[in-house]
């Protein structure tokens, strides 16, 4: 028996209808040539034979009494692999295949279901016949794992169980015969063993907290004082960072229905276009993001008079003495986006700004901010108090009308620099779906992935209408930095060879990598022909 940990728990304890706490992605894979019969068929075989490579396959909840205390993971007596690995497209054999966009559709839709607590915390939902716009023919798959479920290892060690890098699957050992019969199960546990464990988990939790709050208490407050020193160069007082958010379209409660549109940059190139600027990939990506939500608002609503902001987490993982096993350990920071300068390199100065002081400030504060609370009574306090609250800020309109402190969230995950497969078919790209929550209606989740940047967006239906006009503006943006930046960024790459990157063309280059071809930019790359080119000050979403 595992007890989750208060941040994990709380990914439970806050879920809604309308707010699944479960993340994943979309992979468009190449099947091997000659391949015959269902590519969903396949997985299913594939992944049964690694069930024992990862916990989160095996592993179920287990509510406390009485809901005394946060639930544990204990091993669940079996996994139904019909039900876990379901096929996505479900037209008779012989029927046209998907769209790309049809199964973006069919993609926001699954990521709306919850998962059923009362199975092991995952789906993985397979397309067997997806047709993209040069007439190739490909498969997909979407995974879906709760966030209490999947920490940093968690993930680490799903993508090694599930995944090769190559297309021949690697031999995997056989699961240990002492595991085929779990001991450690819920009809082995009784009340009183339990009810103790809430009791011992409790007070090691309150201790842990009352030896901390007073180191905590010392770094924040000296985070705080140094915030708001004087500059002794000019003599101004430093303004705290975190300000009032204008309002959008995206701070409303949210409903259950969602959309889900993806977009591919080369990696290579944006790192240079970053370096080029004077900040990092991280500057560079944030920049894009600023400048498409940018022309996305004022081709679609209104643009804010002040700078959106972005809500992005931060590992508070030390890496150092942390092995990763005590559940997911991240917290929020924010991030002024700059998107009321007109001028595009005065916007990102604005953000390597925003992003330094964001930087100083985490440091400082890494490993005083808790991820860790009482488990006593929490189910009935967070669970229930917590989340009607939260409820009743979504559904009575406050959402709109209160003050916020972020418009969006956006994230940025680093993957694989090699290409993987999945039972023998080739992963083209990796676009994560996220979490959305009332008052915080789009996220915008980055993953690299064999030499690509892939973005993936996921909103409510309401708060992102044109959704597809967003992921187009991207690649819009990126092409401006090209024009802004392309020079530069080729200088500095024959500077540092280490890194190549193709020299950039202004104007006319298409975002698409030099040595990849995804299939999941397809798409976007046959309607961005449609589009006029972009000035240097604004960029053009053309609506389909």
């Amino acid at each position: 028996m595992h007890t989750l940990t208060g941040l994990d728990a709380s990914f439970l304890y806050l879920e809604t209808p309308e707010m699944p706490m479960h993340v994943g992605s979309f992979n468009l894979c190449e099947l091997p040539a000659g391949f015959k019969g269902s590519f969903h068929k396949a997985v299913q075989k594939h992944v049964r034979q690694r069930l024992h490579l990862a916990p989160v396959f095996t592993r179920k909840l287990m509510l406390m009494p009485l809901n005394l205390g946060h639930p544990a993971w204990v091993d669940a007596p079996a996994v139904d692999i019909d039900f876990h690995i379901r096929r996505a497209d479900t037209a008779k054999k012989g029927a046209y295949p998907m769209t790309l966009a049809e199964a973006h559709q069919r993609c926001a839709q699954l990521h709306s279901e919850l998962l059923d607590r009362r199975f092991p915390l995952w789906e993985f939902h397979v397309f067997d016949r997806i047709a993209l716009p040069d007439g190739r023919i490909v498969a997909g798959f979407l995974s879906k794992i709760h966030h209490a479920a999947l920490d940093g290892k968690g993930a680490v060690l799903l993508a090694n169980a599930t995944l090769d890098t190559s297309p021949l699957p690697r031999k995997v050992p056989p699961p240990d015969p002492a595991r085929q019969h779990p001991t450690d199960s819920e009809t082995d546990l009784g009340t009183r063993t339990l009810i103790a464990s809430v009791l011992s988990t409790s007070l090691g939790q309150f201790s842990r907290l009352a030896k901390a709050l007073p180191s905590s208490l010392r770094g924040i407050g000296s985070t705080l004082i140094a915030q708001s020193a004087a500059d002794p160069s000019t003599g101004q007082r430093a303004r705290v960072p975190m300000k009032l958010a204008p309002h959008t379209p995206f701070n409303i409660g949210i409903g259950t229905a969602r959309v889900f549109a993806a977009a591919t940059l080369p990696l290579q190139e944006c790192k240079a276009l970053g370096k080029a600027a004077g900040g990092s990939l991280n500057d560079m990506l944030l920049w894009i993001c600023a400048t498409a939500l940018r022309e996305y608002l004022s081709h679609h609503f209104s643009l804010p008079h002040k700078s959106l902001v972005a809500a992005m987490p931060v590992s508070l993982r030390d890496d150092a003495a942390d092995s990763g096993g005590r559940g997911n350990q991240v917290s929020m920071t924010l991030v002024e986006l700059g998107t009321q300068i007109a001028n595009p390199r005065q916007r990102m100065k604005a953000i390597i700004a925003s992003t330094a002081k964001v930087k100083s400030s985490m440091q400082s504060l890494k490993g005083l901010l808790p991820t860790d609370y009482p488990s006593l009574l929490a189910p009935w306090l967070v669970g229930g108090i917590g989340k009607q609250a939260l409820n009743a800020y979504g559904k009575s309109g406050l959402a709109r009308h209160l003050p916020v402190v972020t418009n969006m969230a956006i994230s940025n995950v680093p993957g694989s620099p090699v290409p993987l497969y999945l039972a023998g078919a080739r992963v083209l790209g990796f676009h994560p779906l996220s979490i959305i929550t009332h008052g915080v209606a789009l996220n915008i989740t980055i993953q690299t992935y064999d030499g690509n940047i892939d973005f993936g967006i996921v909103a409510d239906s309401q708060a992102l209408p044109h959704a597809d006009d967003l992921a187009r503006a991207i690649e819009a943006a990126f092409t401006q930095a090209q024009s802004l930046m392309g020079d530069a960024a080729a200088a500095a790459e024959k500077v540092t060879p280490a890194a190549p990157v193709s020299k950039a063309k202004p104007r006319t280059r298409k975002p698409s990598s030099p040595k990849a071809t995804p299939s999941a930019r397809l798409e976007s790359s046959t309607s961005s022909k449609r589009r006029q080119r972009p000035d240097t000050e604004r960029v053009s979403t053309e609506k389909k």
